[in-house]
């Protein structure tokens, strides 16, 4: 945090709580760089900007069509095809439509190959809103107990404000997958389906998030009138009484018992009977889901690698699973998620996934633009660095079906992504140039034993915590 010394320079913060002086003094930065944007400055700008034919050229491009239309790198296009090695998917792609469930897609798309597999059939989804019901009663139920744990701190610390900034969204991680998924099991899509409200969730959510800081305020004026835990907790589900009502009211009750019948592909009917959804999940997901770690690629110099990691203040189910990462080399990664493939299975992964992304094409790759020749200037920051200044985060989540593995090393990434069919790459499924890949990649959800043996024992180190605004700590939505 810059702060202005007596003596007009500033001074940073070195991390021990000393400060050291950054920075010209005003007399001798004044006399030739003002800080105001003064008239003179501004009219120099422009003429810069007019004296320059390109830039003319530029600008009467980009007032006419987009800027990603301009910058487009032909050859990369050309030069990308869909041709795969291994590739695993023959079945349709899913749709999140207006809502934030990329996590929670890409981890039911993933379990659903062996569930087609074991009931014959040629396409099956699980209930995408079976699972977002949970997750967000989970997730209002997590939220007000960390309202309860810092009801003593000010309403303006920063842990207050940040569970107040965010306090309920779609987005989600691997590990708070796995956790609905353990305590509330699957079913299918058929018992209980998508609703307005499930793929268009704006709405629900406003009217959640109004009544769960409502909530914050009951819990925290109760804690200053001397109210005990038993207390604040029983307020609380008064709060969650009204929390369900309306997640029932938006997105249907959530079943306890179902009858599940079908026809596989060849028309034989097959009789489950009555079955819960934890029986559900027991029968039909057939990867070992206790087995999956998370793993992640952090290359800031302050986040070692080989080592766990979690984030303050980041879950869903209170007594489930923290979001737990071991943060790992790129080039692991990418073997790891390569043999994955290699070997049948697809592959849950998270990226920044707006970066060098032509959507229609349906391509991924970190020269796909020229917008160092649009703007005529250079782009500096690298991965670290992109950690470091806010300009990138994990956000989405998908599959890897496929990779194209020459002499031993992956060429491109084909993916499975939760965006429809609709001017979405080839049929919903996209490729990611393995350039890429280096750049944006951040996570993958992987067998432990797909580890080398250090590796696994480093996962079983205190993780070390990182607050709750760190970038590590985004979700896919």
């Amino acid at each position: 945090m810059l702060q202005v010394a007596a003596s007009g320079r500033k001074s940073r913060s070195n991390g021990s709580g000393q400060r050291r002086n950054v920075g010209l003094t005003s007399s001798r930065a004044g006399a030739s760089a003002p800080a105001e944007l003064t008239p003179q400055v501004a009219a120099e700008l422009q003429m810069a900007f007019d004296a320059n034919p390109a830039y003319q050229v530029a600008l009467n491009a980009v007032t006419q069509t987009t800027a990603d239309d301009i910058a487009l790198n032909r050859a990369v296009v050309t030069n990308t095809d869909f041709t795969f090695s291994h590739w695993l998917d023959d079945w349709s792609v899913t749709a999140q439509k207006n809502s934030g469930r990329c996590w929670m897609f890409a981890g039911l798309n993933l379990f659903r190959v062996g569930a087609m597999k074991k009931m014959k059939l040629d396409g099956f989804e699980f209930s995408q809103n079976y699972t977002f019901f949970w997750d967000k009663m989970e997730r209002a139920n997590y939220f007000l107990e960390k309202i309860i744990e810092t009801a003593g701190l000010h309403v303006d610390d920063r842990n207050v404000a940040f569970l107040m900034h965010s306090v309920l969204g779609d987005g989600g991680q691997w590990n708070m997958f796995v956790n609905v998924v353990k305590k509330y099991g699957v079913v299918p899509k058929a018992v209980m389906p998508e609703t307005e409200s499930s793929s268009n969730s704006g709405r629900m959510n406003s009217m959640l998030v109004t009544k769960l800081r409502e909530g914050a305020r009951t819990l925290r004026d109760l804690c200053e009138t001397g109210a005990i835990t038993f207390e604040l907790r029983r307020a609380k589900q008064e709060i969650l009484r009204t929390v369900h009502r309306i997640l029932c009211i938006h997105l249907g009750t959530p079943p306890t018992r179902f009858n599940w019948q079908w026809n596989d592909r060849k028309k034989k009917i097959h009789r489950d009977g009555q079955i819960t959804p934890q029986q559900f999940a027991k029968k039909y997901i057939t990867l070992p889901v206790d087995e999956y770690v998370c793993l992640v690629h952090d290359p800031r110099p302050t986040s070692p690698f080989n080592r766990t990691f979690t984030v303050e203040h980041l879950g869903n189910v209170l007594e489930g699973g923290i979001v737990k990462y071991l943060n790992i080399e790129i080039g692991l990664m990418k073997e790891i998620a390569m043999k994955t493939i290699m070997k049948g299975e697809p592959v849950w992964m998270g990226c920044d996934c707006g970066k060098m992304l032509k959507r229609d094409l349906g391509i991924w790759d970190k020269e796909l633009f020229r917008y160092d020749a649009l703007y005529d200037t250079k782009f500096t920051l690298n991965k670290a660095d992109r950690l470091l200044y806010h300009q990138t985060a994990m956000n989405h989540a998908m599959l890897f079906t496929g990779v194209d593995v020459e002499k031993g090393k992956p060429r491109r990434w084909r993916v499975e992504n939760s965006w429809g069919e609709e001017k979405c790459g080839r049929k919903g499924y996209f490729v990611m140039n393995d350039n890429w890949f280096d750049e944006h990649m951040f996570e993958i959800a992987a067998r432990k034993s797909a580890l080398p043996k250090s590796l696994q024992r480093a996962l079983a180190l205190e993780p070390i915590v990182l607050p709750a605004w760190d970038p590590m700590g985004s979700l896919a939505d």
